[in-house]
């Protein structure tokens, strides 16, 4: 079943050609392997999204890359990939860096599919960066709180859902979060998954900036 989609993998959706090299179907394999279908597609909507929206900023990027970081960006959310103490960006970072060093890419290479999965949900920060970490979040943030939506042309939005439909995916998400909340809220501390956590989960463990810098061990 997920071999399949990955092999239906479209050449191109909404005019955004979509890698066919050896590592890009390995990462969306590896992640159609973990992924409930929702993530999957939100995944690659993340890509095609973020190459759109960037496309009208004038701003290339390196495609595979771009690809491979995008279609596994959320590893940190699925089982395999899971520490008990890291906030999610940073487990999915470290996942996906081990497999584009395993897929023969560079140390440099490496660093910026790390650094483009590790701060996705950094605004202000990312779209600083190489092009590749910025694709990366402006995509994530058009598919999952619709930023930037307005600007792509609905047969473009159209044709991307068309692909890789939605699947309910407000509802999976929210739910798939607050399951990552529950198994370890420490990590979830200065974070935005702290909001969903404090809340939706009754006696979520998780301390506030507030309540950090009170507890600093200092007089004033």
């Amino acid at each position: 079943m997920q071999a399949e989609i990955v092999a239906a993998l479209p050449k191109s959706v909404a005019g955004v050609a979509v890698p066919d090299t050896a590592a890009a179907k390995a990462a969306a394999r590896l992640c159609a392997e973990h992924s409930p279908g929702f993530l999957y597609n939100h995944c690659l909507r993340t890509y095609a999204f973020g190459r759109l929206l960037m496309a009208r900023q004038g701003m290339a990027c390196d495609a595979e890359l771009t690809f491979i970081a995008s279609a596994l960006h959320d590893l940190g959310l699925l089982e395999p990939f899971m520490t008990p103490t890291q906030r999610f960006e940073v487990d999915g970072a470290d996942a996906a860096r081990a497999f584009a060093l395993e897929h023969g890419f560079s140390d440099a290479e490496a660093d910026v599919v790390w650094d483009a999965i590790a701060l996705h949900t950094s605004p202000g920060i990312a779209v600083r960066k190489q092009a590749e970490i910025a694709f990366v979040h402006i995509g994530a943030g058009a598919d999952v709180c619709g930023l930037g939506m307005s600007l792509i042309s609905p047969d473009d939005v159209a044709e991307v859902l068309d692909a890789w439909p939605r699947l309910q995916c407000k509802t999976q998400f929210h739910r798939l979060m607050l399951e990552v909340c529950r198994r370890k809220p420490q990590a979830q501390a200065l974070t935005f998954t702290a909001e969903l956590g404090r809340a939706h989960i009754h006696g979520f463990a998780c301390p506030t900036f507030e309540q950090l810098m009170a507890a600093a061990p200092f007089d004033e």
